[in-house]
């Protein structure tokens, strides 16, 4: 890694991060998806479902993946459990496209269809690839391990686990004690929450 690119992803996290800040970050008492209490709540969809900020995403995380070591030839998927990583998958999906990167992005249904295919991970198969679980925000760790297991069952070796914006309550711990390598993009000091 070169500086130049460190201080080009720098200012691109920077710009995400104004775009959680403006478009995200919600005050008010919420009840989180982890049963926990919060004065905020960051709809991470205003942002990764964005026109502008979408695409951001999709780059920033691709340089943090690069910057930690997993290049394109160390990805070959990126996924995690609906609803939330679908979009984050997605803009990777594009990001590495747009450099002549392939890297497809896969989703984790809560559980199995009844119906149809009765997949239980929908996209391009994954047994035998190496992927990253993403996620857009984390609080304990529970919903990416949910992923992390059914991306395992399904035969895939998980090589790191991303999220964008890390609330600081405990899932890096969590994650990195099961034996994952952990990344945020961003942090709640960066969108201004700490």
């Amino acid at each position: 890694m070169t500086d130049t690119a460190a201080t080009a992803n720098d200012a691109q996290r920077a710009r995400l991060a104004s775009y959680v800040s403006d478009l995200g970050v919600v005050r008010g008492r919420v009840v989180l998806s982890s049963g926990k209490e919060s004065d905020y709540y960051v709809d991470m969809r205003r942002v990764t479902l964005h026109r502008e900020a979408g695409p951001l995403l999709g780059h920033v995380l691709l340089d943090l993946l690069e910057e930690q070591g997993l290049g394109p030839d160390e990805v070959d998927a990126v996924g995690g459990l609906t609803l939330g990583a679908d979009p984050v998958a997605t803009a990777i999906l594009h990001a590495a496209a747009s450099r002549g990167q392939g890297i497809d992005a896969f989703v984790v249904r809560k559980e199995a269809k009844a119906h149809g295919m009765q997949r239980r991970i929908e996209g391009p198969n994954i047994s035998g690839r190496r992927v990253v679980v993403v996620e857009d925000t984390s609080t304990t760790g529970g919903s990416v391990l949910t992923a992390v297991k059914a991306v395992e069952e399904a035969g895939a070796e998980i090589v790191g686990v991303v999220v964008v914006l890390d609330r600081a309550t405990g899932a890096r711990e969590v994650v990195e004690a099961a034996g994952y390598r952990y990344f945020e993009a961003l942090g709640l000091t960066d969108v201004g929450l700490a």
